[in-house]
């Protein structure tokens, strides 16, 4: 049994959805397929929210009637008879005007963050569930068996809205009750990524990239063969191609690998997707929905040996590097633990950290509370802020084991000067701190080096001298 995943660039407009249907059609034996919302629909129905929350009744309507114009224009294109889908679309429409009321309203009382982030899942989970009746309703028109089945019914999650933390366990037994007897008889179901419901019932979202993460609880709840995401690119590839033009197809990575990629910022998984399925055994496959037959990266812990060297690079920011110094670290054995207590205390997760004889360097995101984390120091380290900066990361399985890759990647740095470079905090992990200016450029002269000539892309024109 397979899921498949659509983002929504692979849902964008009517004749990519009647790609997606192809794909689904074709699939053997019956898939369970979850969806992204269309396109950016998302991001609109956020402006909405945001329109809505200030108290902009009439532009919060307005960007919200477009959005629907948009699915019913869809609906048209994409059915020979719309009927159905028209009835469902204003339903919809219906609903996520009462969320759009009730927003407004709310903005005219007292703020209540809690009930805005509340009445702000149920209006973005309406993206969604468009894709889900626009799809579903197309292969019906293919003379498909298929069931809409609401992630709502089967996502069981706590109350964090915006950020709602699944329950695995409720999960596997509604899936087994609501997906899995579907399936045992051959008709394919279509669901929604990215929602789900919360104790009380009301709805709740899993965070931006929540689709993914959606489609890999499912899958491990099935005991799926295989998690296929269907995204706009051919697999995962050695760099971000909009930094990297010429970035190459990754055949396979390991899950470590893929996890590394995912927290120092490539864009193609939600960080939270490899768990369920890895801790399952179970491969994942990234695939371009427009190119089917075109190349694709698989993530297996069963695949080849790993060769050593760098698999691809990532990059995250910006980021602000934190220097702390006292001469009390010197033989103080209680320097550091008492140093990232404060970081504990603050709630400030640390991506990377060296140590000198007197002195700490760490990164944290750029909007860490670091005012407050200077003020909680005080007395205790001094504290250089250093901001505008970013992680570059290379990854691949045994790095700490390839020869001379450290000595490789530094000369192919130069003349950019790194803050920070750390190594050996696990064996598939080479980073590099550097100002954000000269992010593209250390990508493009790392990818170089371990990957063969590069062309920059046009946005990426900026020379040496003008970096430094």
């Amino acid at each position: 049994m397979i899921v498949m995943k659509f983002g929504g660039s692979s849902l964008a407009s009517a004749a990519r959805i009647q790609k997606v249907a192809l794909l689904v059609a074709q699939c053997d034996p019956a898939p369970c397929v979850v969806l992204s919302a269309m396109g950016d629909t998302t991001n609109q129905l956020v402006d909405v929210a945001e329109m809505a929350g200030r108290g902009e009744a009439e532009p919060a309507t307005t960007k919200l009637d477009t959005i629907f114009a948009a699915a019913n224009a869809a609906a048209a294109e994409l059915l020979q008879d719309a009927g159905a889908a028209t009835t469902g679309l204003k339903q919809l429409h219906s609903d996520a005007s009462l969320f759009v009321r009730a927003f407004v309203r709310d903005a005219d009382q007292t703020a209540d963050p809690a009930r805005s982030a509340q009445v702000a899942d149920a209006l973005l989970a309406h993206g969604e569930r468009i894709a889900t009746l626009l799809l579903t309703e197309h292969l019906r028109e293919l003379g498909k068996q298929v069931m809409a089945v609401d992630a709502r019914d089967v996502i069981l999650t706590d109350n964090s809205y915006g950020k709602a933390k699944p329950k695995k366990g409720p999960i596997l037994q509604r899936t087994h009750q609501n997906i899995g007897p579907h399936l045992a008889h051959g008709v394919i179901v279509v669901t929604q990524g990215y929602i789900g419901s919360a104790p009380d019932g009301s709805t709740t979202t899993l965070g931006r990239g929540g689709s993914d993460w959606s489609a890999a609880l499912l899958c491990a709840a099935l005991g799926g063969d295989e998690l296929q995401i269907w995204t706009d690119v051919e697999g995962i590839l050695t760099c971000d191609p909009r930094t990297v033009s010429n970035a190459q197809p990754i055949a396979h990575l390991t899950p470590e690998e893929a996890a590394e990629l995912a927290a120092f910022g490539a864009r193609v998984l939600h960080p939270a997707t490899i768990r369920p399925v890895v801790d399952k055994g179970i491969p994942i496959t990234v695939r371009h929905t427009m190119q089917p037959a075109g190349g694709s990266t698989r993530i297996d812990k069963h695949g080849p040996d790993a060769a050593g060297g760098i698999t691809a690079l990532a990059s995250r920011g910006p980021i602000t590097v934190l220097t702390m110094t006292s001469r009390r670290m010197l033989d103080a054995s209680g320097y550091l633990a008492r140093l990232f207590e404060v970081f504990g205390e603050l709630g400030i997760p640390i991506d990377l950290v060296t140590t000198a004889e007197v002195s700490v360097a760490c990164t944290v995101e750029a909007d860490a509370p670091i005012e407050r984390l200077v003020t909680a120091l005080d007395g205790h380290a001094h504290v250089e802020i250093t901001t505008d900066c970013a992680i570059v990361a290379a990854i691949g399985d045994g790095l700490q084991h390839t020869e001379r890759v450290l000595e490789r990647a530094c000369r192919a740095l130069h003349p950019i000067k790194p803050r920070m470079v750390s190594f050996g905090g696990n064996s598939r992990n080479l980073s590099f701190v550097v100002r954000s200016i000269e992010q593209d450029a250390a990508l493009q002269r790392l990818h170089e080096e371990f990957f063969g000539t590069t062309r920059e892309t046009p946005a990426a024109h900026t020379t040496l001298e003008e970096i430094n």
